[in-house]
């Protein structure tokens, strides 16, 4: 993968799969390598409706562990 999607939908989708195939360790470690700052990708997913979990390290829907 050359780059990261645009679409947030499809950007979510991405960062998960590669987190969970242990492309990356974390998602610094992720955005690091596609020249991106991980509290941009933070910002934005979170602007609809997701946010990232340490503890699972991937994206997960606001509220889905309340």
């Amino acid at each position: 993968m050359e780059y990261l999607p645009k679409d947030p939908f499809m950007l979510v989708s991405c960062i998960n799969m590669l987190l969970r195939d242990h492309e990356f360790d974390s998602l610094e470690e992720l955005c690091d390598h596609f020249g991106k700052e991980s509290e941009n990708i933070k910002k934005e997913l979170l602007q609809h409706g997701y946010v990232y979990s340490e503890e699972q390290k991937q994206m997960r829907p606001v509220g889905y562990d309340d």
